[in-house]
C-alpha cells in the first residue's frame, strides 16, 4: 500500500531574530515525517498562509513518492506561477517530500541524487566593518578559522565608508524616511577597500563583493572595471533581474567571474545568462525557485554551459535550507562555492543535526534524507517578528527609490 500525506503544515520560529518558515509533511506511516525550507523572510506570513491553505488540500490523500508530479501539479495549479510567494510554499512541500524519500530508502539526499563527488562545500563568510580596519580584522578572525573566501564589504551593501561624511546626509527638504544609500562614495569607498585588503593580505586569500543591486549599471561595470586589479573570486548580483541585457555589456568589458541569481523566480530570467554564458556562478535561493526538484535540474543545466552553482546562503535561508545546500554541492560535479552564514546557539537546538563547519568547508552528515529535524516546541520560544523590514525601503541622496 502506498505512503500518502496526512498533513501538511507550516511552523514559523525565529532563534536568530530573522523569520523562518519550514514545512512539516506528514505521512499515514506513523512516525514518518519530512521537513522543507519555505523561508521568504520579508513575507513569511503569506508564505505560511498559501502552505496551509492552497498546499495543504492540493496534496494530502496524494502518494509520497511521486514528486516530480507533485512539483508539476503545485506550480501550475495557480494557473499564475514562478512568483515568490508560491515558489517559496512549492519549495517547502518539494523539500520535505525528499527528505521523506531519503528516510524510507534510508540513504542522505546526496547518495539519491547520485551520490558525493566531494566530502565537504567550500564556503564563503561575510565581513563589514565601520572602518577599512575592520573589516580586515574579521577578514583575519576567518583565516584564522580556515577559511579561504571571504566577501568583503564596507557599511553594508552599497553603504558608505565611515570615513568620510556621505553626500546622503544632504537630503532635499522634506525627503521620505528611508535607507539611504550614496552610490559614488559606495563606489570610492570599495575600491579603497579593496587595496587595503591586498595590502594587508595579499594573495592568500581569495576575496568577493556583493554590489547588491544599489549602483546604476554603467557605474557597475566602471566598478568591475576598478576592481579588476584585486582579483576578485567572483563579483556579485551587481545588476537587478530587471536589467539583465547588460551581462552582455559587462561581459565585454570585464574578466572578472560574474555571480548572479539571488532574486531570481522564474527560468526565463536565468536561461539566456547560462546559455549564452554571461556569469560564471548562478547564486539562486533554492527555496524561491521552488526547492530541490528545480535545483538539481538547473545545475545540470549550468554543466552543460560551464557555470558553477553558489546558491544563496544567508541568515534568511533556515538551517533546512542550508542542509538542502549542502546536499545539492556534495552531489553537484559543477559546484563552485557556498554562502554560508553560521547558526547561533539556539538554532542549533531549534534546528538538531544543522551542518557543520570545520575550517573552510562546511559538511552534512550521513542520516537519512536531510538529517535535519526541527524541535517544535523549542520552535514556539522564538516567535517570528511583524515589523517590515526597514533595509529594503532604500533611497538615493536625493529621496528617491534605490534597489535594495
Amino acid at each position: 500500500m502506498a505512503v500518502t500525506i496526512k498533513d501538511v503544515r507550516a511552523i514559523c520560529t525565529a532563534p536568530a531574530k530573522i523569520p523562518l518558515v519550514i514545512v512539516k509533511v506528514e505521512t499515514s506511516e506513523p512516525g514518518l515525517y519530512g521537513i522543507g525550507c519555505a523561508t521568504f523572510t520579508q513575507r513569511w506570513k503569506t508564505v505560511a498562509h498559501a502552505v496551509e491553505h492552497y498546499m495543504k488540500p492540493l496534496l494530502v490523500g496524494k502518494d509520497v513518492s511521486t514528486i516530480e508530479d507533485h512539483w508539476q501539479m503545485a506550480m501550475v495549479s495557480a494557473y499564475w506561477r514562478n512568483g515568490p510567494i508560491l515558489n517559496n510554499a512549492i519549495s517547502g512541500v518539494d523539500e520535505a517530500l525528499w527528505d521523506i524519500k531519503g528516510k524510507m530508502a534510508n540513504m542522505p539526499l546526496y547518495d539519491l541524487l547520485g551520490g558525493k563527488v566531494r566530502e565537504g562545500a567550500r564556503i564563503y563568510r561575510h565581513a563589514d566593518g565601520k572602518t577599512l580596519e575592520e573589516v580586515g580584522d574579521r577578514v583575519q578572525a576567518y583565516i584564522e578559522q580556515g577559511v579561504q573566501v571571504v566577501r568583503v564589504q564596507h557599511g553594508g551593501y552599497g553603504g558608505n565608508s565611515g570615513d568620510a561624511v556621505p553626500l546622503s546626509a544632504q537630503r532635499p527638504e522634506n525627503a521620505v524616511h528611508g535607507a539611504y544609500y550614496d552610490p559614488l562614495q559606495y563606489q570610492l569607498s570599495v575600491v579603497k577597500l579593496f587595496d587595503y585588503i591586498r595590502n594587508r593580505f595579499g594573495f592568500d586569500v581569495e576575496l568577493c563583493h556583493d554590489v547588491h543591486e544599489h549602483i546604476e549599471p554603467i557605474e557597475a561595470i566602471r566598478l568591475a572595471k576598478e576592481l579588476e586589479p584585486y582579483r576578485l573570486f567572483f563579483y556579485e548580483d551587481s545588476l537587478a533581474p530587471e536589467q539583465i541585457e547588460w551581462f552582455e555589456i559587462m561581459r565585454r568589458q570585464t574578466h572578472t567571474p560574474i555571480a548572479m541569481g539571488e532574486l531570481f523566480n522564474n527560468p526565463r530570467e536565468i536561461t539566456p545568462l547560462i546559455a549564452n554564458k554571461l556569469i560564471d556562478y548562478i547564486r539562486c535561493h533554492v527555496s524561491q525557485i521552488g526547492g530541490i526538484t528545480p535545483a538539481v535540474k538547473l545545475a545540470h543545466f549550468c554543466e552543460a554551459f560551464s557555470v558553477r552553482t553558489a546558491w544563496h546562503g544567508p541568515g534568511d535561508t533556515s538551517p533546512v535550507g542550508h542542509a538542502a545546500d549542502i546536499h545539492l554541492d556534495v552531489s553537484s560535479w559543477n559546484f563552485g562555492i557556498q554562502e554560508w552564514s553560521g547558526f547561533n546557539d539556539a538554532t542549533l537546538d531549534v534546528f538538531p543535526g544543522c551542518p557543520e563547519q570545520r575550517g573552510g568547508y562546511v559538511y552534512p552528515n550521513a542520516k537519512p534524507g536531510l538529517g535535519i529535524d526541527i524541535n517544535e516546541e523549542l520552535a514556539k520560544k522564538f516567535p517570528c517578528s511583524e515589523e517590515l523590514p526597514f533595509w529594503t525601503n532604500s533611497r538615493r541622496p536625493d529621496g528617491s527609490l534605490s534597489r535594495p
